[in-house]
C-alpha cells in the first residue's frame, strides 16, 4: 500500500506536507499519521487519486500545509550566481549542476519545482518560473516516475559517498595506529 501511495505522489521530496519526502508521507499516511490531504504540489487531483485508492471521501486541501501554486521549475540568475554549491547540496533530485566557485544552472526538465533550493542561496539569484510549455506534453506520472528515479539515484549516491567516506577514515585510523605502534 506504502508503495501504491507513494507512486501518486509527485514526487517533490519538498517537505511541505511535514515529512521529509513523499515516501515517508505515504508511510505515515498508511500509519494513520498523515491525511490525504497535506500535497501541496499533488492539489486536488492528487487529493482525489488518494482517496479513490485508499476507499476514502476526497477531503479539501489542508492549507495549514501551504498553498497550491502552478508547477514551476527554479531558474538561477547566472550573473548573480557566486557558485557556493549550497542549491546543487538542497537539490532532492541533482537537477542543479556547476562547480564552486563557478555559475550554476538547473536542468529545467528535471526539476521538480521544490524550491529547497531557494533558502539556502545566499545571494537569492534563484527564482521560481512557470514551468516551460514544452514539459506540457509529459504526464504528471511520467514526471513523477522521472522525479522518483532521480532521487532514488541521488540517494544511493549518497549512501556510496559516505560508505567511501567511512571507509577512507578507518583506513587513515588503521594507518595512524600502525605509526603510533612503529614509534613505540
Amino acid at each position: 500500500m506504502i508503495d501504491q501511495i507513494n507512486q501518486l505522489l509527485p514526487q517533490t521530496q519538498c517537505g511541505q506536507c511535514s515529512f521529509p519526502g513523499c515516501r515517508p508521507y505515504a508511510e505515515a499516511i498508511v500509519a494513520g499519521l498523515a491525511d490525504i490531504n497535506q500535497c501541496p504540489p499533488g492539489g486536488d487531483e492528487g487529493i482525489r487519486d488518494l482517496a479513490n485508492l485508499l476507499g476514502v471521501p476526497v477531503k479539501a486541501f489542508n492549507t495549514q500545509f501551504g498553498i497550491q501554486k502552478p508547477p514551476s521549475v527554479a531558474f538561477i540568475i547566472e550573473q548573480d550566481c557566486i557558485g557556493c554549491v549550497k542549491c546543487i547540496a538542497a537539490c532532492p533530485v541533482d537537477a542543479i549542476v556547476g562547480a564552486a566557485k563557478f555559475m550554476h544552472t538547473v536542468i529545467a526538465p528535471e526539476c521538480t519545482g521544490c524550491e529547497l533550493c531557494l533558502a539556502p542561496c545566499p545571494v537569492d539569484c534563484i527564482v521560481m518560473k512557470p514551468l516551460p510549455d514544452n514539459n506540457a506534453e509529459q504526464s504528471r506520472t511520467q514526471k513523477s516516475a522521472l522525479a522518483k528515479r532521480r532521487y532514488e539515484a541521488r540517494c544511493l549516491r549518497k549512501e556510496r559517498e559516505e560508505a567511501e567516506k567511512a571507509e577512507r577514515a578507518k583506513s587513515k585510523r588503521q594507518a595512524l595506529l600502525k605509526i603510533q605502534a612503529a614509534k613505540k
